[in-house]
């Protein structure tokens, strides 16, 4: 009897079910993990190496761990900076206004009650030297007409005392001059005398008269919203009132300045790791429209710019904007994403300052033709290893790197960062595929870790992956 077939078990139809494929990031190729092996006892290391232009990452290890970044924390301060102006092109302003109601029609009358001195906070406005100063605003608004002032006012948008936690103990105002960087003022109240005190003493230069010699606050800016009238029916107008009383009018400018490109105080940050500079770079952040004037909303603002580049804030906390902090945590990744992005995003330096450079120190501008070509000003601002100059840092391209790696013919462009027990080293640099790679080294260890055995441990890693890559 010939056998039986049993019928085909019925074929249930599944579902087209996404494929997920899971990709197991490298380790660490066998010459870091060479340079690792002189790391003294109870050292943790975070690191991460990627290529820019979307490019894979390479090595890692602990790549998404919570790390004190030290000095490193200047990386986002700087970026965030950057990108809240627009980029190297991009300026911070000051500003002389006078109530509207005292301009008319042949501009601002020569006499008004008070002249209110507003800005964007920034580091940079000097008192008499240059086009961004105290004293170009004075000159301004006596050619436009000035002549006799009231009072003279000053612009109080910072919250002052939410900026107190900051360990380089100098008080953050709403207004800033660029030398009170070596003599800062004491308090917030001393800043606000000596900067009222310069600000009369340029007016009284320029010709114009102020009668007080106390300088007083200026009012918050708030816009005119006039109010909505109702129909019959009770419903508001299609076109709401368009008239704005003259009382309640803004203030009128008489006078603006315009500061240079926000890549020359990047520069003068990030090379000599200036943490003075860091926390007023910060500071700019919490200035209307876009900050509330605390400490807290200028690194709300530093977190949602992470957020917009993709950065994973899990885990990660900013204190400050200088990394003096041992409070704030960053990851390996949130640095290498964050790296990444500067690189590729389309901040080149100013034309005309560039031309400039090149033709007063063509041996000295810029390393290799990968940043040449791109004269990216995030890359630009960083120091570059191993120049040798023994010239104080904030005067040198090689700032803090400028003695690390000294003969080795590595184009690195980093921050280091450095506290007790801390070392940390991220930024960019050329691998031997002649490729372009970012990446971050994070140190955490006992507080009486050798400092100088971690770095010379970090640059054996760097030349370990240049050659691996």
């Amino acid at each position: 009897m010939a056998p039986t077939l049993a019928a085909a078990p019925a074929v249930t139809q599944v579902p087209d079910v996404p494929v997920i494929h899971l990709t197991r990031e490298p380790g660490l190729s066998a010459g870091v993990r060479a340079a690792l092996a002189d790391l003294p006892r109870g050292v943790r290391v975070g690191i991460l190496l990627r290529e820019v232009n979307g490019g894979p990452v390479l090595e890692a290890q602990d790549p998404d761990g919570a790390f004190i970044p030290a000095s490193t924390t200047k990386l986002v301060t700087a970026a965030a900076v950057l990108h809240s102006v627009g980029g190297a092109d991009g300026a911070w302003t000051a500003q002389l206004t006078v109530p509207a109601a005292q301009v008319g029609a042949r501009g601002v009358q020569a006499r008004v009650k008070a002249v209110t001195l507003r800005g964007s906070g920034d580091p940079t406005l000097s008192l008499s030297g240059g086009g961004y100063s105290l004293r170009a605003l004075a000159r301004q608004a006596y050619a436009r007409g000035l002549r006799e002032v009231g009072e003279v006012r000053l612009d109080e948008t910072l919250d002052a005392a939410s900026f107190a936690s900051l360990i380089v103990g100098v008080p953050m105002t709403g207004l800033r001059l660029d030398g009170w960087h070596d003599d800062p003022p004491l308090s917030a109240l001393q800043a606000r005398v000596r900067l009222g005190a310069a600000l009369i003493a340029e007016l009284r230069r320029a010709g114009v008269r102020v009668a007080s010699d106390v300088p007083g606050g200026a009012a918050p800016f708030t816009p005119y919203l006039p109010p909505v009238p109702q129909n019959a029916a009770g419903d508001p107008p299609a076109e709401p009132e368009a008239f704005v009383p003259v009382a309640r009018r803004p203030e009128q400018g008489v006078a603006v300045v315009r500061s240079e490109s926000p890549q020359v105080v990047l520069a003068r940050t990030l090379r000599p790791s200036d943490n003075l500079l860091a926390e007023g770079l910060l500071a700019t952040l919490a200035h209307p429209p876009g900050g509330n004037g605390t400490l807290s909303g200028a690194l709300a603002r530093e977190r949602a710019f992470l957020r917009q580049i993709g950065v994973n804030l899990a885990g990660l906390k900013l204190a400050d904007g200088s990394g003096l902090s041992r409070e704030s945590r960053l990851s390996p990744r949130a640095l290498g994403t964050l790296l990444t992005v500067m690189h590729d995003l389309p901040y080149p330096t100013p034309a005309a300052q560039d031309i400039a450079l090149r033709a007063a120190q063509p041996a000295r501008l810029l390393p290799g033709a990968l940043y040449r070509d791109r004269g990216n000003a995030f890359i630009e601002a960083l120091p570059q290893a191993g120049t040798g100059e023994d010239v104080p840092a904030h005067d040198g391209r090689g700032g803090t790197l400028a003695l690390r790696m000294r003969g080795l013919n590595l184009d690195v462009r980093a921050k280091t960062g450095t506290l007790p027990g801390v070392s940390a080293l991220a930024g960019y640099v050329t691998g031997r595929s002649g490729r372009t790679l970012a990446f971050a080294i994070l140190m955490n260890g006992p507080e009486d870790t050798p400092i100088l055995t971690l770095r010379a441990v970090q640059d054996r890693v760097v030349q370990a992956m240049v050659q691996a890559h």
